[in-house]
């Protein structure tokens, strides 16, 4: 079968989205990328009907990449310059919003006709409904866009630029305290899992990387676990993703302590994979289920849950766990460049945005140190 030339259309079923999809090449940009034109349905007949009346136009030199509508250049970009640079997860959380909230109700719209004030009033009712994180996403998704769209020459300014955006929102992250913390760890010992939330509350670690650890990243002769790799849900289904960046990827010391647990979590370990048998898959995941196959986030978190009710704590999510290690290490004097380190920030500047509640008591303490330093300078 010979190849589809220019102005040519393909149809075929996106995996991820469950969407049918027409496909016609138009030609090459300035860089010499190809430029697609692209309508979705839910059925290939209904595609099928869209192309046959788009190809004359097409080949007609009627619909060029100016006449985009908003919908179809937002899935050309995601799927043209952004699938093979953005990280699966993002993606996936880029593609989603799209489909469901902008396609939905901008979708139709020519891409330079889009006005300031549609987009405005488009944000304003979706902070109705969304998380003002959500909202902050969509706005980046649109951003980008529209800002390709003007590199291209499809529109003469990114109307993003003209409006007012989603205003962050600064999260009050609630952070276990001392005592909260001590009937947390007392609640879970009952549980399996137990040495999996004691290395949560004494590493930082997000519970993606706790749930890909493997055993082969934890050294318990030098006491030390190596982050190289994270447990996610893509597209319903389960997959090991590297670290989001390159500090992702770091060395966490371990407490004596929490040393001592993990060698006894092992034997255990070893006794549960004996009693299964040779029939299971082989895995060397740290904290599998109890048939030692990876588990689901959600399934993880729910035992969170029932440990933070049976131990009468309230309001604490499961990053809280991260957030109270970082908060304590930061309220006990340490660098933060070392908190940074340990959390796998890129930057130190978001460790001080995440914590800047924390550090005003710390100004008073580095006064104090320095107020010792000069004692009897001033005399």
């Amino acid at each position: 079968m010979s190849r589809r030339g220019n102005r040519e259309g393909s149809i075929y079923k996106h995996k991820a989205t469950g969407l049918w999809c027409a496909q016609v090449h138009l030609g090459y940009d300035a860089q010499g990328k190809p430029v697609r034109q692209y309508v979705y349905g839910k059925t290939r007949q209904e595609v099928s009907e869209k192309m046959a009346k788009l190809l004359p136009q097409v080949n007609a030199g009627l619909i060029s990449p100016e006449r985009y509508s908003l919908g179809d250049w937002l899935y050309t970009w995601l799927y043209t310059y952004k699938k093979n640079t953005l990280r699966p997860t993002t993606f996936e959380r880029y593609e989603s919003l799209v489909r469901k909230h902008v396609v939905p109700a901008l979708g139709k719209i020519a891409l330079e006709k889009l006005r300031p004030e549609i987009l405005q009033r488009f944000y304003l009712e979706k902070q109705k409904g969304l998380s003002s994180r959500s909202v902050e996403f969509i706005h980046a998704v649109l951003h980008g866009a529209m800002k390709k769209a003007l590199q291209l020459g499809y529109i003469s300014r990114n109307v993003c630029d003209c409006v007012e955006p989603p205003r962050k929102k600064q999260k009050e992250i609630r952070i276990l305290t001392r005592e909260e913390l001590e009937r947390f760890l007392f609640c879970a010992r009952k549980h399996r899992l137990y040495p999996a939330f004691l290395l949560l509350a004494t590493t930082g670690l997000r519970r993606g990387e706790l749930l890909g650890l493997r055993w082969q990243d934890v050294d318990l002769d030098r006491g030390v676990i190596t982050v190289s790799q994270a447990l996610a849900v893509l597209s319903k289904k389960l997959v090991f993703l590297p670290p989001k960046t390159k500090a992702g990827k770091r060395m966490i010391p371990l407490l004596p302590e929490v040393v001592e647990e993990l060698r006894g979590w092992k034997k255990k370990w070893l006794e549960e994979k004996i009693a299964l048998g040779p029939d299971w898959p082989e895995t060397d995941l740290v904290f599998p289920s109890e048939v030692h196959t990876p588990i689901y986030p959600r399934n993880f978190l729910r035992v969170f849950r029932d440990i933070c009710e049976s131990a009468g704590i309230s309001g604490i999510t499961i990053h809280g766990l991260r957030h109270s290690f970082a908060s304590y290490l930061l309220a006990s004097g340490e660098n933060p460049k070392i908190v940074q380190e340990l959390l796998g920030h890129s930057s130190i500047s978001l460790t001080l945005d995440t914590y800047s509640k924390v550090l005003p008591g710390l100004k008073e303490q580095a006064i104090e140190k320095l107020r010792g330093f000069l004692n009897g300078v001033f005399e």
